[in-house]
Parts: C-alpha cells; structure tokens; sequence
C-alpha cells in the first residue's frame, strides 16, 4: 500500500488492522484503542490470598504496625516496593524497606534477613517480586513470629512455602480467571494489593475522616516496572502502561522526574524510554552498586536527595556497560563450541554476577536460542550463580524448577522467558544436557516460527511522521504486544557508514523522489550489516524494521530502525 498521502478514515483503517493483528476481535475494538483501567482492571478478589493480604495490611495500618517492605535488587522489585511505600505513607504509614545485595545474599528472601527485621521490631514484612520460592526463609521468619505477605509473580511449586498470604497469579492452584493474569509483573501484583487494600480500608470506615490514596498517581511506577521486567504488553497490562506513560508525563514523581532529566530525555517517555533509559539506570543500582538506591529514589521527596541519586544511577550505568561488554566478549568466545547445544549454558570465573543476565540477553538474541550465563566462583562456597534469558515458546523458568527438582541445581527458578540459578560448576556438563534433552523440541520448533512479520509496505514517500503517530496509537507496544514493522522500498542507499562501535548508519532514497534516514543497531558484524555495508551499492532493496520520529532537527522527520533487508532486484 502506498500511504504518501492519506485521510483521517485510512488512518482509522491502519490502527484497525493493527489491532485486529494482534488478535484484538471485532467487537472488542474500542476497548483496545485506548486501554484504560475501567476497561481491564480485574477484582482484586480473583486471586488467590488477595483478600487476606488486604486484610492484614489494613490491620497492620490500623495497629499502626512497624511494616518493611522486601523488595528484589531490579526495577520490578524496586517499583514494586516504592509504589506500597508510597501508598502506606499516603495513609500516614512509614514503611521500611529492604533490598538485599545481588552478590553477598543473592535472589530471593534471606531467612537471616527476614529474621534479623523481625528482632528489629518489623511486625508485618511484605516481599513484592520475590518470595514464591522461599521455603526456608519463609520457615525461619514464621518460626520467628513475624508475619510475611509475598507479592510475587515467578513459577510456583505444588507445595507453596509459609505466608500469612501468597500472591501471585501463576500459582498452580489458581482459577482460569486469576491465572488468564500470569503475564503480570510483581509490580503489577503490587498496584492490585494496593486497589484491594484501599478497598479494605474504605469498608472499615478508615477514610471517613480522611481522603484516600491517589491509586491513579502510582501507575507511573507500574508503567516502568513492567515494561523493564519485559513482561508482556497485553490485556491489563497494556492498560497499566498506557495510562502510567500519561502519569509519568507530568512528572509528579520527584525521583523519576530527576531520573528523566539523568537520562537527558527532553520529552515525556515512551516505553522505549522505559526500556532502554530509565530501567537500566535502575538496574545499574542492584547490578554494580548499592542495591537500596532505586528504592530510595522512587521514593524520595527531596529534590537536591533525587537528582543526586539519578546522577549516581547514572554514573553506575556506564560502569556495567563497560563489564557488560567485557563478560560478552569472554562469554562469545564460548558460543562456537556449543553450536549443536539447544541451549547456550555459557559459564567462567571471574565474570561479574550483576551483569549476566544482560549478557545471556545479548547472546540470545544473537543465537536465536535459549541462553545461560553463569560466573563461577560467585559465591563463598565456589558455587556459580546463573541467569537466563529465553526465546518466545520455550519457558525457560519451568525448566529450571525442573532441574532444580532433579537435583542438578542448588537454587533455581523463574518465569518463562527468564531465570536464575546456583549451580556447583561439576554439574554444568549435566545441565546442558538436560536442557537439551528436554528443551530440544521446543527450540526447534521456536527456531521453525521465526520470521519477520510485516504490518505494512509502502514506498519511501510514504515514510511520514503522521505515519509514525498513526502507528503509535495502536501502542503502547512491547513483548506480547509488538511494535508494528514496515518495509519501505524500493531504494537505493546514497549513505551508508558505521556510527558509534558497531551501528550501521544510512540514507535510502527511493524514485518516488521520497528519502529518509535509517539506522540498524549493533548490526556491523552481523550478515545484514556486511550486505548493507559492502553488498549494496547500487543495488534496489527493500528495508524493513520500525518507524520512529527523528526529533533531532529543527523539524521532526521519521527514520527507520532496520532489523532486516532484501534484495529487490534479483
């Protein structure tokens, strides 16, 4: 379709289709062109526990109860415990939090520091985005008489650990209705005990004196823990993430409206945003440095406190990039010897934990397969700790449960396109081969699936920024969600040259007298960046990828970000 020129009803058209592409039906249109929480927000009472949860926070409040909130190291975990901090100190409550140290403690609730929070006078500990897993943990902290509410959202076992409560939508023993809500992030789980609790609350007549938390106010922290987690973009979520990016943009939030400014983002974010600049630079905290400083900043009210932090979030980013580029390149040297392996199990001593699960991220998407990384010796008893990171279709979180079941790891767990684990190196031979063996069908038939879908076609003039916000509002995109892809020819490329470390910068321009700017990330080394760079000139391609707005200049333009080509004059 050539869309050089269209109308507001072929703009209709466009978003339609992109819908009902992504299996939206007819008569459930409208509720998806613009998601809101009215449309998808389920009672809270579908889940199992939620009521109870709800219950004893609001007893806890009442009481006026000494509460800590135990959050994991990463942005889920960091939201997620900011967003309860937030709504207990908006009903007067200051909650404590505690984050424990990715390399001194590792994943999940320590029974140590669940029960040293209890002798400090903690009365009531809510895990948010931990918890699911954590038998001995949970045994110590209920020997210890301290009440522990888990939020979660990880792969459950049959046999769930002690809890006062136990949220999480993938618990097995779930309803269908509660369980159709498995795609939820923690921080996700988190606003929905916040919804159940305020509804508690309002029952027993707490507010008859006072106003109510602002629920709509938290979404910004929903929006950036979800979108960071990569959980999908569907059904509620895509409602929580829409609505929270419109939060976000008036930057009410003190520490995320630093963090922005940190990030150099000169407009209100996009999920992109979300992603690729503030997530990180939250991350970078639990992976290289002090694990408490997302929390702190999302909760902070103290402007001089936030931008200080962000700076710090920042300056530690940069920092894990350069370990990060240090333990791919030792972990890529390995990849060659494992070409018939279904799953990469890539170990080494010495590799910093707080980054290998951007690394198995990284090596994933080169491989195309399911991939672990582990840095041996990451522990004092010599153990390796591990992360992976999986392919749509294979759930990697359930293998791991598995093995860990089988005897073949010392701690493992997860959700389908993610995991960690302990191992003792002289098990990682049996590991990947019964990965393998398990995993093989899967892989290849994933590896079968692969292809590139295309939304649209159309010729270069039709590459407009009123094509771009076109395809916008059919968004917010993401993992279960995708981003709609074009392919745009056909051209001829005028430039094409290396920008940065491994980008491939170009110009396309087609005979419809239409031209634009295109760029394909990290794609140097890669089969398409060698044909763009070396096999091109002269030669008629078509370039597919995604539409985005080039707000660099004066005026905005629409680029494309490639992901592949083809040849069109073969």
């Amino acid at each position: 379709m050539d869309i050089g020129t269209f109308g507001p009803d072929t703009l209709d058209d466009i978003v339609t289709q992109l819908l009902l592409s992504r299996g939206v039906s007819r008569d459930d249109l409208d509720r998806h062109r613009r998601p809101t929480l009215r449309d998808f927000l389920p009672d809270p009472s579908i889940f199992r526990d939620m009521d109870a949860a709800a219950a004893r926070l609001s007893d806890a409040v009442i009481r006026g109860q000494r509460i800590t909130i135990y959050g994991d190291y990463d942005v889920d975990g960091a939201t997620s415990a900011a967003l309860l901090i937030r709504l207990l100190r908006d009903m007067g409550v200051e909650a404590g939090h505690y984050i424990p140290d990715r390399l001194l403690e590792g994943y999940g609730p320590s029974g140590e520091a669940l029960v040293r929070l209890a002798h400090e006078g903690s009365e009531l500990i809510v895990t948010v985005d931990c918890g699911a897993m954590a038998h001995e943990a949970l045994t110590m902290a209920q020997a210890a008489g301290v009440d522990v509410i888990v939020v979660d959202h990880h792969k459950c076992a049959a046999q769930l650990p002690p809890a006062a409560a136990l949220v999480n939508p993938n618990r097995l023993d779930e309803s269908d209705e509660a369980a159709a809500h498995g795609h939820l992030a923690a921080v996700g789980m988190a606003f929905l005990l916040a919804v159940a609790t305020v509804r508690e609350l309002r029952a027993r007549g707490w507010f008859d004196k006072g106003k109510a938390p602002d629920l709509m106010a938290l979404l910004d922290l929903v929006a950036l823990g979800t979108v960071a987690d990569v959980a999908q973009i569907k059904g509620l979520n895509r409602a929580l993430v829409a609505q929270g990016l419109k939060i976000m943009a008036r930057r009410q939030n003190i520490g995320l409206s630093a963090l922005i400014d940190a990030s150099r983002l000169s407009r209100a974010p996009t999920c992109s945003d979300l992603g690729f600049a503030l997530g990180p630079r939250i991350n970078a905290g639990g992976r290289v440095g002090e694990a408490t400083l997302g929390v702190r900043l999302l909760t902070t009210e103290d402007p001089a406190e936030a931008r200080e932090i962000a700076g710090q979030l920042s300056r530690l980013n940069e920092e894990r990039r350069a370990i990060e580029q240090e333990v791919q390149a030792a972990a890529e040297a390995q990849i060659a010897a494992q070409h018939n392996r279904a799953v990469m199990v890539l170990a080494g001593f010495g590799w910093h934990p707080g980054v290998i699960g951007i690394v198995a991220g990284r090596i994933k998407e080169k491989t195309g397969k399911p991939t672990l990384v582990i840095a041996l010796g990451a522990d004092d008893d010599g153990r390796g700790k591990g992360s992976g990171r999986s392919v749509a279709g294979v759930d990697l979180g359930a293998a791991i449960i598995a093995a860990r079941e089988a005897g073949l790891l010392v701690a493992g767990g997860g959700h389908a396109m993610a995991c960690g684990l302990t191992i003792e190196p002289d098990r990682l031979g049996a590991l990947a081969d019964w990965l393998d063996e398990r995993l093989a069908r899967d892989v290849l038939a994933a590896q079968a699936a692969q292809s590139l879908l295309l939304d649209l076609s159309l010729s270069p003039r039709g590459l407009t920024p009123a094509l771009v916000e076109t395809l916008d509002a059919a968004g917010p995109f993401g993992v279960g969600w995708p981003g709609p892809r074009v392919a745009v020819g056909p051209v001829r490329l005028v430039k094409c040259d290396l920008v940065g470390s491994d980008h491939v910068r170009m110009v396309a321009a087609g005979s419809d007298g239409g031209s634009f700017k295109a760029i394909a990330f990290r794609a140097a080394e890669s089969a398409l960046g060698q044909a763009l760079l070396h096999g091109s000139r002269g030669r008629l391609l078509w370039l597919a990828g995604r539409a985005k707005i080039d707000d660099w200049g004066s005026r905005p333009a629409a680029e494309l970000h490639v992901e592949d080509a083809a040849f069109a004059d073969r």
